[in-house]
Parts: structure tokens; C-alpha cells; sequence
């Protein structure tokens, strides 16, 4: 049996839940308060603790308590892609004091989740983009493969039988996009997260994975992994040594994801404005500039309306990569 079949069998695949829920009906706005917040504010982050989303918000929920006055609290709420937090948001009252912190897959998740239960854009109120991330293409240090050329030469050798590792949606469209872009056939094997695989992958079981700079980082410190190439369109500064796909030969594969901030549909502008700014202002100070560092998260604050036109971009591009079969299937 080959190494890619039994990875398979081995597997334990990534599908996301299907809530087959009613969307929720909008409410009307209610009246801000000026002198909000009067009281505990909670962030919903739908995500398992430790993961780059949630050490980043729980920074700066710090910063955002001392700045406002009042406990910003994380409350991890994980399942089904980030959906059961995200729809526990999306039918909270839109007070001022309910938030959700979605990376990406939250406007993916309209493409990959069967009857998905809210509406990623309409049933939301856009805050703020908080960061920005590549994801990167490893493989373990023992592996034959120094250079992404010579992954892609054994691929197209090798026609279907080189495994690939995926462990969200996010790196299965990675994985699906560079196999086209590069002309090659690859076998996705689906993770349940990155700790699923990183056993496989250092241990010369599984030829390649993706996953994000602040997996691989303290791998690459450890020396357990080698780097091939980085999703973004640009180096990444916390990687400089690590080519791009472009510049390994593969174009069009570029990706970028995000993680930003998300209230419930017909929260109040003033207070939507007001989060915002304050948003911007933490990630200007120099102390929390120097934890994303340590996070391998690179700060990208957009006002409301920049971040709001963002959104119907991703909800194009998955759209049409849902089209090419290159998103996961629900």
C-alpha cells in the first residue's frame, strides 16, 4: 500500500458540520449608547484555544480594556468550521457588547456548509480587519525535498501519489490551487488541525503540508521542518529565507488570509465606529506591536468600509473557487 493510501485510511477528514438552521431575521438597530461600554464586552472566537486567532484577540482585548474601561472577554465557542460561534453571535442582541473573531472560512463557509445557518455578510456587522497571514507548504527535515522544484518534479514524476496535508479549509484551498497551478496531481489528505498531522510530517510519514507561520515557526526554530514555499504574494518578514510559489515557479497561486471582527446585523454605526478606531489605536502601540511579533501576526487595520468591501471580494473569489472544485465539499 502506498504511503498516500494509507495516510488516507489513516485520516480523519476535515468536513465541516451542517447545521440545517433557519437564516435569523435581521433586527432593527438599537440606540447607541455614548457612554458604551458600561459593561463586560465578549468575543466569541470560534476556534479551539492557542490558535493564531485567539492569541491574537486575547492581546488585544487587553489593549481594548485599558483603552475603554470595561473586560473585554474571549470566550472560545469551537465547532464546525467556526460556524456554532459565529451563529451565536449572529443571533445576539446588537448591543455593543457580542463580537465574533472569524478568520476567513467565515465568508468561505457560504461555499462549504450545507445550509449554512446565517448569512456571512448580510447577518453581520463589519468591525475591523485585524490581521493578515500566509499559510506555508513544509515538509519534514528528513525529507528528499530541499527546493520546491524538487517537490514539483517528483509530483509530476510520481502522477497522483505524492499526499499533500490539509487541516482547515483554508489549506485545503491551498493545496487544491497549487496542485492546478502547477500542472500537477497531488492526494489531499484532510487533518483534523495542524497537531493532527505535524506527526506524520516529521516523522517522514506524510511528504508535505500546509499550515500557518505560527505552526511552522517553532518547527523551523526546532529544525523538524523545512519550509518550501509561503502562500502570500510577498515574503513574509518573519520567514525572509522562505521563496514564494511565484518565485519557486508557480503562479496564481497566491493567498492571503485574515482574521477580523464581527458584530451582529444593525449594530449602531457609532459604536461600530468607535470600536474601530480604538482597534486602530491598539495595534499602533509599540508594546502591542511587539506580541504580534512573538505571534508571527502581521497587523492589518482597515476602517469599516474598506474591510465591509473586502468581504463581497472574498464571497466573488469563493464563489468562482467553489466552481473549480477547489474548495472543500461540505
Amino acid at each position: 500500500m502506498t504511503p498516500s493510501r494509507r495516510l488516507l485510511l489513516q485520516a480523519t477528514a476535515a468536513a465541516p458540520l451542517a447545521i440545517p438552521l433557519a437564516i435569523p431575521a435581521l433586527r432593527p438597530a438599537l440606540a447607541a449608547d455614548p457612554a458604551w461600554p458600561t459593561k463586560p464586552v465578549r468575543i466569541v472566537v470560534p476556534y479551539a484555544p492557542g490558535g493564531g486567532t485567539d492569541v491574537t484577540v486575547r492581546a488585544l482585548a487587553e489593549v481594548l480594556g485599558q483603552k475603554l474601561g470595561q473586560s473585554f472577554v474571549i470566550d472560545n465557542r469551537a465547532g464546525a468550521n467556526g460556524v456554532v460561534g459565529s451563529e451565536g453571535v449572529a443571533r445576539s442582541a446588537p448591543d455593543g457588547y457580542n463580537y465574533v473573531a472569524a478568520t476567513s472560512t467565515h465568508v468561505m463557509n457560504r461555499q462549504i456548509v450545507p445550509q449554512l445557518p446565517y448569512h456571512p455578510i448580510n447577518d453581520f456587522t463589519p468591525i475591523a480587519m485585524l490581521a493578515r497571514y500566509p499559510l506555508v507548504l513544509m515538509t519534514g527535515k528528513d525529507s528528499p525535498y530541499k527546493t520546491l522544484a524538487d517537490l514539483l518534479k517528483d509530483a509530476r514524476a510520481q502522477r497522483g501519489q505524492i499526499a499533500q496535508g490539509t487541516s482547515d479549509a483554508q489549506s485545503s484551498y491551498c493545496a487544491n490551487n497549487f496542485a492546478k497551478q502547477a500542472k500537477v496531481e497531488m492526494v489531499e489528505v484532510p487533518y483534523r488541525g495542524s497537531g493532527a498531522y505535524l506527526a506524520d510530517l516529521t516523522g517522514g510519514h506524510l511528504p508535505v503540508a500546509w499550515g500557518s507561520t505560527a505552526t511552522a515557526m517553532p518547527l523551523l526554530s526546532a529544525g523538524t521542518v523545512r519550509i518550501l514555499a509561503i502562500s502570500s504574494p510577498e515574503r513574509s518578514r518573519f520567514l525572509p529565507d522562505a521563496p514564494t510559489l511565484a518565485e519557486g515557479g508557480v503562479d496564481n497561486a497566491a493567498f492571503a488570509g485574515w482574521f477580523g471582527l464581527f458584530a451582529p446585523a444593525k449594530l449602531s454605526p457609532a459604536i461600530a465606529d468607535k470600536l474601530n478606531a480604538t482597534i486602530q489605536q491598539a495595534f499602533a502601540d509599540p508594546v502591542m506591536q511587539k506580541r504580534l511579533d512573538n505571534f508571527a501576526v502581521d497587523p492589518a487595520p482597515m476602517d469599516r468600509a474598506a474591510f465591509a468591501s473586502l468581504l463581497l471580494e472574498e464571497d466573488r473569489r469563493w464563489e468562482a473557487a467553489a466552481r473549480d472544485n477547489l474548495l472543500p465539499r461540505g
